[in-house]
């Protein structure tokens, strides 16, 4: 290998670990839970999750016995979480890139669990009703 190759080799290999990085920084903090706890309006619950990189917050607490408004929000989301399914509700959905989707859940019973996935099961999230 020459000396001109090498250094090719090594500044390719710095963009592409300077973008890994750059990437990692600017990914949003899905660990956290109940970031926007749901709020009750005129007898229903209305809760906020944002799709991009994955669904935040990835678990809700949600009240058991009333109507709930679940809104996903995008913010330039072209990755597998904009395209979401929540197979317990039959429900199946591109999302805009950036906007925000509507959808409402009937009453859950205390202790069901409602699983939302994007398109390629990499990503999750979880209502859990209380």
């Amino acid at each position: 290998m020459s000396a001109k190759s090498t250094i090719i080799s090594i500044l390719i290999a710095s963009v592409l670990i300077g973008g890994a990085i750059i990437f990692s920084k600017n990914k949003p903090d899905l660990s956290s839970n109940n970031i926007n706890p749901p709020s009750v309006i005129d007898g229903e619950q209305t809760i906020e999750i944002f799709a991009k990189g994955g669904y935040n917050p990835r678990i809700t607490d949600a009240k058991a016995g009333i109507p709930t408004l679940l809104k996903i929000k995008t913010s330039g989301t072209f990755d597998c979480s904009s395209a979401i399914a929540i197979p317990s509700i039959n429900y199946r959905a591109n999302l805009q890139p950036t906007g925000e989707a509507d959808i409402e859940i009937p009453p859950q019973e205390s202790g069901a669990v409602l699983r939302g996935v994007c398109a390629m099961g990499m990503y999750n999230f979880e209502i859990r009703f209380e």
